[in-house]
């Protein structure tokens, strides 16, 4: 396995990141063990012209800042006050480009992640949709800001690749008071994927 270099996150094409990062590798190395997950599910949120995006218009706030740095950033936010939603700052500073990570297929370490949900066996929704999937690898808003290059929280690949046919493109999750930019295909999915979250999508 070799992590991602920080080039790959600054990037300009947010789109071709996102599709970029099905495949790779999520690894959490905390207090109480190390985990890992392949990612399976992506969305991308394209900065400040995009209405689903929290720097919509240029919007900068305690919690949205890091979206402001260079590449290479995680930014974790909470959502419906319990959820903890993994992202992955990408371009370079003050262009707030974003993803979201919004679900992996465990790899190693399931044990810990039983333990950190609670759940007794693995099963899909152990790292289904983006809450579940941070709370499997222990990501929480503490993590917000932190350094994809370390070693806490990194993104590796391990030569998994894709064909276009396996990749899935649609219109994102949950972003209805996007107006029109809730049908941009902005979401990327491996096809047939069983850990893959929402309804399927042709």
């Amino acid at each position: 396995m070799k992590k991602l270099g920080i080039d790959f996150y600054k990037r300009k094409n947010v789109l071709a990141i996102a599709r970029d990062l099905l495949g790779k590798i999520i690894v959490t190395d905390f207090d109480d063990g190390f985990t890992s997950a392949r990612i399976v599910e992506t969305e991308a949120y394209a900065g400040v012209t995009d209405k689903a995006s929290h720097a919509w218009q240029g919007k900068r706030t305690a919690r949205n800042e890091v979206m402001y740095l260079a590449g290479g950033i995680s930014y974790v936010y909470i959502c419906y006050g319990m959820h903890q939603m993994f992202n992955v700052v990408t371009n370079v500073s003050e262009v707030p480009h974003a993803i979201l990570i919004r679900a992996a297929e465990p790899l190693s370490g399931t044990d810990i992640m039983l333990a950190r949900t609670g759940k007794k066996v693995l099963d899909t929704t152990l790292t289904k949709g983006p809450g579940n999937m941070a709370k499997a690898l222990g990501i929480a808003k503490i993590h917000s800001g932190g350094d994809l290059s370390g070693d806490a929280i990194y993104i590796a690949s391990d030569g998994y690749a894709l064909k276009n046919e396996q990749i899935g493109i649609s219109q994102r999750i949950g972003v209805d008071y996007a107006g029109d930019d809730a049908l941009l295909p902005y979401r990327f999915y491996i096809k047939g994927n069983k850990f893959v979250s929402g309804k399927p999508v042709k």
